[in-house]
């Protein structure tokens, strides 16, 4: 965002006053942040937009918001500041967005972020897309130019709402101060209702500074936005005899199972039945990966033992999944032998990409409760499970760790994950190093798996990690570790992020995975491109532990096997934000791999296959 943004120019015709350099007692004297000035959170009457937006903020249980100051939204940051709402000003507004995302994933709740209008606004728009193809919970509040302006080309100016729209669940442009807190309320909670999503309020300076007596009321969705949790009996009872007939039934768990709550229904439900259990990448945690039952996660580089149960059951249980094409591969070679039983809250995903044999329309929870009260007998599986152990010991996941190689990357994933207990929350950005996080640490709980899965947005994982530190500390949760698995490349994206870390004093883990290439780039070229590394080696990168600590973080390099294990125990103990840069293996692949399009049964476990 432009200097001019924070700090309003002297021929904008809608600039604040400056204030007086040599008034030290302005609230930002002793805290340039704002973050140290909360009064005792005592309610104010509403008498403005701005005040009635921050009203209906804290009527509808937002306890954090992440965002970057600006000229339009400044009237909301004026009542942000007798609130109780925390605020963390980021060091740019995509790390608001995605830090909001993060929170909202870890907590549970909806994440709140701010911004100011034109490239305040604009600078969302990533994290908010991102929200978006995660169906994360987020309300996004952005500043406009004052109404007169508007379609005039002003000073800051951007359709918001326009450019928005396609990528969230609903948007809005406040235009009246007496409505606007109920406006805002009604965004964050439909942001979590059905199927959770990303909501905008575009707040015209004016609005927020017009006059109101109008408090904002309870926050409610539109009337019909929150759908029937329970789905058809009829269609219950067909599904269900299908899975009692079946010879090979599979359950298929997607982060729809861990947005609905469901994660305990789900389990009781896969070990009532003794179904084997496979998930998505955005449902990992829903099962945990250590039951008996687990096959991991599926897809492009999920195991070769999910993919090959996927591809012989004969009746696939998906529960909160949109089917998108890193899971399926080709969808004509998709789970070819199965009648497919899908839940969903979301009519729209019944039939999208793959065809649903029995569609259950409701919440993720209340279906599989209705489904375990209609199965009556277990399905006769006892080969199929046996089928599926094999799988387990045929294609394992391991990796070589010769003398003459590089560090592995899947070792340094591994020390952590050994180190940390199982609530810890890992976040990461997007690639290589993404893969092999998911891929080499057992997961056993929902919420401790975040990450960018639909967009696939590289430099997600740093302000990932301050929106999952602020949530677990919100939850009183301050000794739960949050661990950051980031690529050389997504680092470089969003490291700005770690001074707001050590400004607050995060304790998070940092762990860059520097194999000087944009890695997953680097493997496609090799695989399919005769090796021509065109814009994706990065030798050019900085020292990362000494930037680290110019940010004023702990920072350790890492060369060897030898030097994992006290760099890792170092990093923990460390009361704040450490970053660990790890030299690993810049020609090392990330496998299981099923070419894009391919069938899940056809996954490559060497290079020389792919």
């Amino acid at each position: 965002m432009s200097d001019s943004a924070a700090h309003p120019r002297e021929d904008d015709p809608d600039a604040e006053p400056a204030s007086d350099p040599a008034d030290a007692d302005g609230p930002d004297a002793a805290d340039p942040t704002g973050e140290e000035n909360r009064p005792d959170g005592e309610q104010t009457e509403v008498s403005t937009g701005a005040e009635s937006v921050v009203a209906a903020l804290e009527a509808a249980g937002a306890e954090t918001a992440f965002g970057v100051q600006g000229g339009a939204i400044m009237p909301v940051y004026d009542a942000l500041y007798g609130s109780s709402i925390r605020h963390l000003t980021m060091a740019h507004e995509q790390g608001a967005a995605h830090a909001a995302d993060a929170y909202g994933v870890v907590a549970g709740e909806p994440g709140l972020c701010l911004a100011t209008s034109g490239p305040g606004a604009t600078n969302l728009v990533t994290g908010i897309a991102d929200a978006d193809m995660d169906s994360d919970a987020m309300l996004a509040l952005t500043g406009q130019v004052p109404t007169e302006f508007v379609g005039n080309d002003a000073f800051q100016e951007t359709d918001t709402v326009g450019v928005t729209r396609p990528i969230t669940k609903h948007n809005y442009f406040a235009d009246d101060a007496d409505a606007i807190g109920n406006v805002v309320g009604e965004a964050f909670e439909l942001s979590r209702v059905g199927r959770p999503g990303p909501t905008l309020v575009d707040l015209p300076k004016n609005v927020t500074l017009d006059d109101t007596d109008e408090t904002p009321g309870p926050a409610e969705a539109p009337a019909g936005t929150d759908p029937d949790p329970r789905a058809r009996e009829d269609a219950v009872e067909a599904a269900a005899q299908a899975i009692e007939d079946a010879d090979r039934p599979l359950c298929l768990f997607g982060g729809g199972v861990i947005k609905a709550e469901a994660s305990e229904v789900a389990r009781e439900f896969a070990r009532t039945y003794e179904i084997p259990v496979t998930t998505t990448m955005p449902g990992i945690g829903s099962f945990p990966e250590d039951d008996e039952l687990s096959l991991s996660w599926a897809g492009m580089h999920g195991t070769g033992y999910a993919n090959m149960a996927i591809t012989h059951t004969d009746c696939l249980i998906a529960v909160g999944t949109r089917f998108d094409d890193r899971l399926t591969g080709g969808i004509d070679t998709f789970a070819p032998e199965a009648e497919v039983v899908h839940v969903d809250i979301d009519p729209a995903e019944i039939s999208k990409n793959v065809y649903a044999d029995y569609p259950l329309i409701g919440d993720a929870g209340t279906v599989l409760e209705q489904l375990s009260e209609a199965v009556r007998d277990a399905p006769d599986a006892d080969e199929w499970r046996e089928q599926c152990q094999e799988w387990k010991e045929t294609y394992p996941m391991t990796y070589a760790t010769p003398d003459d190689e590089p560090l592995k990357p899947q070792f340094v994933v591994e020390a952590f994950d050994e180190a940390t207990d199982d609530d810890t929350v890992v976040t990461t950005g997007v690639g290589q190093h993404q893969m092999w996080a998911s891929q080499f640490w057992t997961y056993t709980e929902p919420r401790t798996w975040v990450s960018s899965h639909g967009l696939g947005t590289m430099g997600y994982g740093v302000p990932a990690a301050i929106g999952a530190r602020v949530a677990a500390d919100a939850m009183g949760e301050p000794d739960r570790d949050v661990i950051c698995f980031d690529g050389d490349g997504s680092f470089l994206m969003t490291m700005q992020e770690l001074s707001v870390a050590v400004r607050e004093d995060l304790d998070i883990t940092f762990a860059v995975l520097n194999n000087e290439y944009i890695g997953m780039v680097r493997q496609w070229q090799d695989a399919f491109f005769e090796g021509r590394h065109m814009a994706s080696d990065y030798n050019w990168m900085p020292e990362f532990d000494k930037l680290a600590e110019a940010f004023g973080a702990l920072g350790i390099r890492v060369d060897g096997y030898d030097e994992v294990a006290p760099a890792v125990e170092e990093a923990l103990a460390y009361d704040g934000p450490a970053v660990i840069d790890f030299h690993v293996d810049p020609e090392e692949n990330v496998l299981p791999m099923v070419p894009s399009g391919g069938a899940n049964g056809r996954f490559a476990l060497t290079e020389d296959q792919l």
